[in-house]
């Protein structure tokens, strides 16, 4: 619930920036679609974008040996972002890759930055945004230390109820934290 209330402030932040500083940002932010399967962000390429998500679905997640790790799946009107590398111009450790076909605001991270200092509303919603994520971040974590794979699986459906149709389960089962033996299991019984 309080990531709810920190999208609605970021909102009205947005919703209340003067023209001049609407105007900056719209210059540097740039739409663009990728088709399901393309990749936004490569692991160990610097994270110089961040992507606002229009219309579909994205995922976070690297390769552990053989195996990828899902960490993030990023569906509509929320942001993707390789934080580290994004903040510090880093290699990445992770890659983005679109589930769906896409369409998202890509940001320059230079640019963004050189715009904080002549609008400092920006600042505002910069330090916003990185609240939101780490809101995020700590109810990710807590659930994962309280919550059994059954209800981390139920509380995703119900947070969004068309990701079977458009997720393939391994990517779910690996974002949950669980085999796809142990999703299927799952999914069998309710």
């Amino acid at each position: 619930m309080t990531e709810e209330i920190q999208l609605k402030k970021i909102d009205e932040l947005i919703q209340n920036l003067d023209s001049e500083t609407l105007s900056a940002l719209e210059n540097i932010r740039e739409l663009k679609r990728y088709k399901k399967g393309e990749f936004l962000l490569h692991q160990h390429k610097l994270c110089r974008y961040s992507f606002w998500i229009e219309q579909g679905i994205l995922r976070k997640f690297y390769w552990n040996d053989t195996k990828e790790i899902t960490t993030e799946l990023i569906f509509e009107h929320d942001i993707a972002v390789s934080f580290d590398s994004y903040v510090l111009q880093k290699p990445s450790k992770e890659f983005i890759q679109a589930v769906t076909d896409v369409t998202v605001y890509q940001t320059e991270a230079q640019s963004f930055q050189m715009l904080k200092a002549k609008f400092p509303k920006l600042v505002e919603l910069d330090l916003m945004m990185t609240e939101y994520y780490a809101m995020w971040l700590e109810k990710r974590l807590f659930e994962f230390r309280t919550r059994n794979a059954t209800e981390r699986y139920l509380q995703l459906l119900r947070q969004q109820p068309h990701i079977i149709l458009e997720v393939p389960l391994t990517y779910i089962a690996s974002y949950l934290g669980i085999s796809l033996e142990t999703l299927s299991r799952i999914r069998s019984k309710i």
